[in-house]
This record gives C-alpha cells, sequence and structure tokens, in this order.
C-alpha cells in the first residue's frame, strides 16, 4: 500500500507514536527518532518547517511485510520474483504529488535535518532519485542530499552506477526527480541493483501497482502518490560533500560531488516528510533485504538455496548467510561464489545447511564450530573489488576499493568423522501435565 495508506493502517491500529511537542530538525529530531527505536513515529509541530514528519515505517521486516500485505515467509520469492520479471508502469494524467506546484523553490521550508554534530550540513536521507540515461532508460535510486542553498543540494553520487554513467553519457549534466515519502515497494526497488536497462520501478509495480505521472517541468516521470517531488537538474558545479553517517555507523569522508540545482517543487495538499536515519534500522533494512534475491537467484543456479539473510551485525551489506540444501560434495563451495557474484559488495558469506535457524547467530556460530574446518572448507579470495562501506579496505582515492573476500563453507561434510553432526533433541512434554 502506498506511504499515506499504510500510516493510516498504522495509527488505527495504534502503532505510531505521535509526539505533540515542538520538535527541531537540528540533532534533536533524530535523537528522539533513534530513543523510540525507530518505531513508527509522527511529529506535529516542526520547528523550522510547516510539514510534519514521519519515521521509522521500513524498520523491520515485519512491517516491510505488513505494508506489502504478505508473510515475512513470503518476502525473499516475492522480491526475487519481482527482480526477475518487472512489469512496465502506467503513466497517468494526474498524481497526488502535483496537487500544488511552487515554481519558487525555498528547500529551507522543508524540515530537512541535521543528524549528528559531525555532519557536514542538513541531509535528505529518504529520497529516491530517477533520472533517464539516454541509452538504457529510467533509473532510480537513492542518493543522499547536502543542503547548501535555498535551491540547491550537492548530492553524494557512487561512481560507476546509473545515475553517474548517465550523467557521463549526457556530456555532465542531467534531469533529475527526488521523490519524497514513497511506498515500500518504491522504496525497496530504489535500493536494488537491477541489470543496466532494467526500469526500478517495473520491479515496484510488480510488488504493488505503482503508477507513474510525468514531471511538469522535465522529462521524468515519478510515483503519483508520492508526497513531495523536487524537479531539478544535476551540473557540473563541483563542491565538497560530507561528513555523513554511512551505512556502517561510520562517518564517511568529504568529497567533490555534484551540485543540483531544484527548479520546481510539487506536493500533495498538507505534505508529510518522511525520513530515514542514517546507519540505523530502516537504512539496514532498505540496503540489506534487496541484496537477499539477487544472492538466492544466483546460489539457485548452482544449488538448491532456500534462504538468505544479509546480517544487521554486518552492517546489512557486508555479511550473508545462506542456507541450502546440499546434494554434492562442492555445494557449499559453489553456493559461496555464486553468493559474491549476487552481492558484489559481500565481504564474508557463511554457507549452512538447511537444518540451521540463519536468523539465529547462535545456531550459526554453532555450524561453523562442529561442521566447519579452515584448511579444507574456507574460501578466500584476495585483492577483490569490495564496498566503500569497508573501512579496512583499501579506499585510495580515485579507484575502485578493493578488499579480501572469505567464505565459510559450514555444511555438513558429506564424509564420516567418527561422530555425527546433528543436534539431539530432548523428548517433547506437555507441561501442562505437571504444573
Amino acid at each position: 500500500m502506498g506511504f499515506r495508506s499504510f500510516l493510516e493502517q498504522l495509527e488505527r491500529e495504534g502503532k505510531v507514536t505521535r509526539i505533540q511537542k515542538e520538535v527541531s530538525t537540528e540533532l534533536e529530531l533524530a535523537g528522539i527518532i533513534d530513543a523510540l527505536g525507530e518505531k513508527p513515529c509522527f511529529f506535529e509541530k516542526i520547528k523550522e518547517s510547516n510539514m510534519p514528519v514521519v519515521a521509522g515505517l521500513v524498520s523491520s521486516k515485519e512491517l516491510v511485510a505488513k505494508s506489502l500485505n504478505m508473510d515475512i515467509q513470503q518476502i525473499l520469492p516475492k522480491l526475487s520474483s519481482a527482480i526477475e520479471n518487472p512489469v512496465a508502469p502506467t503513466v497517468v494524467k494526474k498524481g497526488e504529488c502535483q496537487e500544488i506546484v511552487e515554481q519558487n523553490v525555498d528547500l529551507t521550508k522543508l524540515p530537512i535535518m541535521r543528524y549528528t554534530k559531525k555532519d557536514g550540513g542538513k541531509y535528505v536521507a529518504s529520497a529516491i532519485s530517477i533520472v533517464k540515461d539516454p541509452e538504457l532508460g529510467r533509473n532510480t535510486c537513492f542518493h543522499r542530499l547536502m543542503l547548501i542553498g535555498k535551491n540547491k543540494f550537492v548530492a553524494r553520487i557512487v561512481e560507476d552506477r546509473g545515475t553517474d554513467t548517465a550523467l557521463k553519457k549526457a556530456g555532465g549534466e542531467l534531469n533529475i526527480a527526488m521523490c519524497i515519502g514513497n511506498s515500500t515497494a518504491v522504496l525497496l526497488a530504489a535500493s536494488t541493483s537491477l541489470p543496466k536497462g532494467v526500469d526500478e520501478l517495473g520491479m515496484a509495480n510488480v510488488l504493488e501497482k505503482t503508477e507513474l505521472v510525468k514531471c511538469k517541468t522535465i522529462d521524468v516521470e515519478v510515483p503519483r502518490d508520492c508526497e513531495i517531488v523536487l524537479e531539478g537538474r544535476i551540473t557540473k558545479e563541483m563542491v565538497p560533500e560530507g561528513p555523513f553517517l554511512d551505512l556502517t555507523g561510520i562517518v564517511d569522508r568529504v568529497r567533490q560531488q555534484p551540485v543540483i540545482e531544484i527548479k520546481c517543487i510539487t506536493h500533495r495538499k498538507n505534505p508529510i516528510y518522511q525520513t530515514i536515519l542514517a546507519g540505523r534500522n530502516e537504512h539496514k533494512v532498505l540496503m540489506g533485504m534487496p541484496k537477499e534475491p539477487t544472492i538466492f537467484n544466483e546460489v539457485n543456479k548452482v544449488c538448491k538455496c532456500n534462504d538468505v539473510y544479509i546480517t544487521t551485525g554486518g552492517c546489512s551489506w557486508l555479511h550473508a548467510v545462506v542456507q541450502i540444501s546440499k546434494q554434492n560434495p562442492d555445494d557449499g563451495k559453489k553456493a559461496i561464489k555464486a553468493a559474491f557474484e549476487g552481492h558484489k559488495s559481500l565481504k564474508h558469506c557463511v554457507v549452512v545447511d538447511d537444518d540451521i535457524n540463519i536468523y539465529d547467530s547462535n545456531d550459526v556460530e554453532w555450524a561453523l564450530a562442529t561442521r566447519f574446518q579452515a584448511d579444507k572448507a574456507a574460501v578466500i579470495m584476495p585483492n577483490q573489488p569490495g564496498s566503500s562501506l569497508d573501512p579496512s579496505g583499501d579506499l585510495t582515492e580515485g579507484k575502485k576499493a578493493r578488499t579480501s573476500k572469505m567464505g565459510l563453507d559450514a555444511t555438513i561434510p558429506l564424509r564420516g568423522t567418527g561422530k555425527g553432526f546433528k543436534k539431539e533433541n530432548y523428548r517433547k512434554v506437555d507441561l501442562n501435565k505437571f504444573l
């Protein structure tokens, strides 16, 4: 369901904490959201803006499943299917996101937040960005946006990804639309790295019907029912961006990045501003979950994969646990290599049997303790392309990050050792008979 529909449902169920006292966007708002454990919350009065702020709508898998009207167990196969079989969304003539059109742009009226004392400025962390590649078509993703003027942001645009390649093809300037207050389907799709030329909004359209509307001043389509749209253009001007919290919870460094000039703002009547805490639960859910189906699909090409979990301890980006049904002696190592193919930034991977609960770190560690021998079942891959989020890697300026990767095959060896590999369970009893 859409952003507003989901919020209204959670309100009816009494699952939204309302803050009625005035709150400042300067550190205070972020601090309250964090103190509430990122549970869904609605801030009615913002000191620096007339817009209310909502946070925490996608801070857990349970909330994601609820917003998509499915059980948690259905998320992985549904995401996998949506990635493999996107459906082009319909473009309609009118959208709620264009009920109000503002040509006189003043971004300072938005409740843009300063999250920590180390932030380089006020940031928008929740906006999805949509551009059109001159050759490949529409591309949707996330860019953090640092406010630098009434009508300007500086955006962190990762090198050699969708926006960056489209920008280079266009000669260094490109139209861009940034949408705030989106459905969970759109947020997940924007977080997913799809093959070049595949429309992320087509993936969103499979997860739930997603209609688009054309922007007022640029040739870009946006989700019809989002709350706020910022229409602009990426320019050739470069200025310092950062520092800002990354997914790892570590402050990212300052870089020279492109300036985006905003030409027009459209929004719903009485819009609601959606925020996401950098480096916390919502950020992790949106980054990690879309990588689970891409790993799942790759591993299923080489053996039977049952489930994948991008772990929170691994910053919801660098570590994965993969559960397989082992049929051949080398299935575990095949699964490791396929997992790294399914998620290029993955650093460490553990493969386990189907009797291990991959969401229980103790169970995974038990498998490593009882089923793994380092000299036989470890796969070490030195000097690999890595993630710029990993501070221990080679992050030489101007070059792709490099790292060493490791996979641990913690599946049962298909050979005898003189001892079993299965946990012995106690007899199940009905306690009501004895208490």
